[in-house]
């Protein structure tokens, strides 16, 4: 049970049953990536039976869902060259050259994307017990930078459509706190396991929703998501990652009556769990739905932007 009037304590408790600090040696920087080794990645290739490939990112471009909370945006994409600079003959190449390019500015986590380990802190400290002002300072994350899994998130993927085990046409409600109950009974109901170095995709079906009437709040506001309850589960099932179809994570509103978040202050500071949000899982979860397979080989590779705390992904799951 969640004392709703004590997040901090809540907090404290959670990350020190959960904490991995120390587990993979003082100078670790890859978290619970470290259980995603080349033997389960060697088991998540055999998966790949039909050769039919999904992309899980939603698009980058200036209709996403960002409204500029914390100088958050949706991307600009502005063209340098074009087909008419080309035809107009001012781009000085010879013999009738041509060519277009192009620049996009955004935020790195304006839509699919992952939060790395140097994303959030607990009361200044970051992943493995370091001092936050010790790993990102203005020059960017020196330690856990996003780069340093640019090589390393490929392998079983696993979908929890739980807006088609638990919720009403195929969709939970915003607000839902998924428990992990309902994780266990939509994990049966696929005849799954799910355990060490998996990858695992929750289907909340709210960008569904969200596609039908608009962006609305899907950006920080209302949404379905796991419950804080849920810590003790992902640190104990050693998953490499999770990653849902929502802006968050995890409920929101958060299930204490004054909180920002929580579970993402015991998940990435103390389990060194990486989370991915606002993945497309739409077109996989129906095929998942119609051949009764939920595991796929998943590459989901972050751009390796030196320093970054999260990046751009484009996630491609293939079965």
């Amino acid at each position: 049970m969640i004392d709703r009037t004590d997040p901090e304590g809540a907090i404290a408790a959670a990350a020190k049953r959960c904490s991995n600090w120390g587990r993979w040696g003082a100078d670790d920087v890859r978290g619970t990536m470290n259980f995603l080794t080349p033997e389960k990645r060697t088991q998540g290739a055999k998966l790949v039976r039909r050769g039919v490939s999904f992309s899980l990112s939603q698009s980058f471009d200036a209709n996403g869902p960002q409204k500029g909370w914390r100088r958050r945006t949706n991307p600009v994409h502005t063209m340098l060259d074009t087909g008419t600079d080309a035809v107009t003959g001012v781009q000085g190449f010879p013999h009738g050259l041509g060519g277009a390019d192009d620049v996009i500015a955004m935020p790195l986590q304006c839509s699919t994307q992952w939060d790395g380990l140097g994303h959030i802190f607990d009361h200044g400290m970051a992943w493995n017990g370091r001092r936050a002002d010790k790993v990102v300072t203005s020059l960017g994350d020196a330690v856990t930078g996003i780069e340093t899994v640019a090589d390393v998130i490929a392998g079983r993927g696993v979908l929890l459509d739980v807006g088609r085990v638990i919720g009403a046409d195929g969709e939970l409600p915003d607000g839902f706190a998924i428990t992990e109950e309902h994780l266990r009974a939509t994990i049966a109901a696929h005849g799954l396991e799910v355990g060490t170095g998996d990858i695992v995709l929750v289907r909340t079906g709210q960008l569904a929703r969200v596609r039908r009437n608009g962006w609305g709040d899907y950006a920080g506001g209302p949404a379905p998501g796991l419950s804080f309850t849920t810590a003790d589960w992902l640190h104990r099932t050693e998953i490499a990652a999770i990653a849902t179809d929502t802006w968050g994570f995890e409920v929101r509103p958060n299930e204490f009556e004054e909180a920002f978040q929580p579970l993402h202050q015991v998940a990435i500071p103390h389990i060194g769990l990486f989370l991915g949000e606002m993945w497309d899982l739409e077109a996989l979860a129906a095929d998942c739905a119609r051949d009764g397979v939920h595991e796929f080989w998943l590459t989901a590779a972050p751009l390796p932007i030196t320093g970054a705390v999260g990046s751009p992904v484009n996630p491609i799951a293939v079965k």
